[in-house]
């Protein structure tokens, strides 16, 4: 199978020198590139190209360790500029052997210059390795790349560092995997499959008609509390959702309440529950104004 090459652009709003430190300068590009733990320069010598080592941290105490070579840059009469690289690793770990590519400095009009990277690279581990990366590493790494260009987009035109925008990035993620992983179960365990009787005995305290049409109601409840965990994993403005549920907890807490006040002396009581879930979605709220994002980027030529 033959594997397109990671290609990632897009426009920023600032000098070209500026831009051109925060790619070109070792400290300040491990501060926004996610591919980097670390960039070390090593010593050049005269006529030939600058080398670097890179370390890349991969979890469970790992770490991949790899070289690189600026193999030349060019100045246009334009105004645009080009970095061509050469890359590699000797570790067995890394699925990436080897690879090239280049950076693009665009300048454009009012003050802005396009920024753009295409690189391609030859895999470990033969067909696997070539599957493996195919089908999860590569768009993975594409996507790391945006995600990266976007948050070097937004501390240059708005001043906010590439640490700060990854812990707001990540704090956002775990709170919307951890609300999508508390809706499905809830919908899914109790209600759906083991049609708990805490469950149909609340539903029973807090309707005005019939206690029969408790059970169905209860599977309702489920198949609804699993979609909406889906929804968290899928809808991309998540800030109203987070908003939804600031309304909602206080409602669900009231409403068990209601039914049985009761409910209150329980060693997990849907009142402190519910409480801690509006807490973290007000927290949730307040990270998950203006996120960095990889859909900012042109993917594409």
């Amino acid at each position: 199978m033959k594997s397109r090459p990671i290609y990632v652009e897009i426009p920023i709003q600032t000098d070209i020198d500026r831009l051109w430190k925060a790619s070109q300068d070792p400290e300040q590009h491990e501060q926004w590139d996610l591919r980097f733990s670390s960039i070390t320069y090593l010593p050049k010598k005269e006529q030939e190209p600058q080398l670097f080592s890179y370390q890349t941290k991969i979890g469970f105490g790992l770490e991949i360790e790899g070289w690189g070579k600026s193999v030349g840059s060019f100045h246009a009469e334009d105004g645009s500029r080009t970095s061509s690289l050469h890359f590699g690793t000797e570790q067995k770990i890394s699925l990436i052997r080897e690879g090239k590519g280049y950076w693009k400095y665009r300048p454009e009009t009012e003050g802005r210059v396009t920024f753009l990277t295409q690189y391609d690279y030859s895999p470990r581990f033969g067909r696997i390795g070539r599957g493996i990366d195919h089908f999860l590493f590569r768009p993975l790494l594409g996507w790391g790349t945006a995600l990266s260009f976007d948050v070097l987009k937004r501390w240059l035109e708005k001043g906010e560092t590439p640490a700060s925008q990854y812990l707001r990035f990540f704090s956002h993620w775990i709170l919307a995997l951890l609300f999508s992983f508390i809706w499905i179960y809830h919908g899914l365990i109790p209600k759906l499959l083991y049609k708990h009787p805490l469950e149909i005995s609340m539903v029973e305290g807090s309707i005005p008609f019939s206690t029969d049409a408790a059970p169905g109601l209860v599977m309702v409840a489920g198949v609804c509390e699993i979609m909406f965990g889906l929804l968290w994993l899928g809808y991309r403005k998540r800030r109203r959702l987070f908003g939804l549920q600031m309304f909602f907890f206080p409602l669900l807490a009231l409403s068990a309440v209601i039914a049985d006040a009761g409910y209150l002396r329980h060693p997990f009581t849907p009142l402190t529950f519910n409480l801690a879930l509006f807490t973290a979605s007000v927290i949730g709220y307040i990270l998950s104004e203006d996120v960095p994002t990889a859909r900012h980027c042109k993917r594409k030529k």
